[in-house]
């Protein structure tokens, strides 16, 4: 078997511990040329970002793109709405968990597959605050048991 190659662009650190998390989906995404140069160099900061579906159709709000410092007048704009690639079905099944309460899509890493750029897509829960208290916890006794 082949083995694939993917290279994280940038993880969102912050979903991990705000949010429980359900399922994750990858998906595609829709990008311009300097978008991907931008991201490619690492300038995107996912802190803030949400997914939304709309008609049909799942788009990434809040992202922020660095401006590509060596394009020119058809640069891109950095925080605009951009369209994820799903499946129907899959679009369709997250539409109607969404619909139940406290259910909210978060973008939990970036990378590129295959010389694609992707989306690791997270169905998440919020936590309440004794739930972080409980992964802080949690992370010291690990970080005390590893011996640092």
């Amino acid at each position: 078997m082949e083995e694939k190659k993917y290279k994280t662009i940038i993880k969102n650190k912050k979903a991990r511990f705000e949010y429980f998390i359900e399922e994750e989906y990858e998906a595609g995404i829709v990008l311009k040329g300097t978008e991907v140069k931008s991201l490619r160099l690492g300038n995107v900061n996912l802190s803030d970002s949400y997914a939304k579906i709309t008609n049909e159709e799942v788009f990434l709000c809040n992202m922020n793109i660095s401006e590509y410092k060596f394009g020119n007048i058809m640069n891109h704009e950095p925080k605009s709405d951009r369209k994820l690639l799903l499946h129907k079905k899959q679009i369709r099944k997250l539409c109607s968990k969404i619909q139940e309460k406290g259910f909210t899509l978060v973008p939990l890493s970036i990378y590129l597959k295959n010389g694609k750029v992707k989306v690791e897509l997270g169905l998440c829960k919020g936590k309440k605050l004794y739930d972080k208290r409980d992964t802080i916890k949690q992370r010291d006794l690990d970080r005390e048991i590893s011996g640092y």
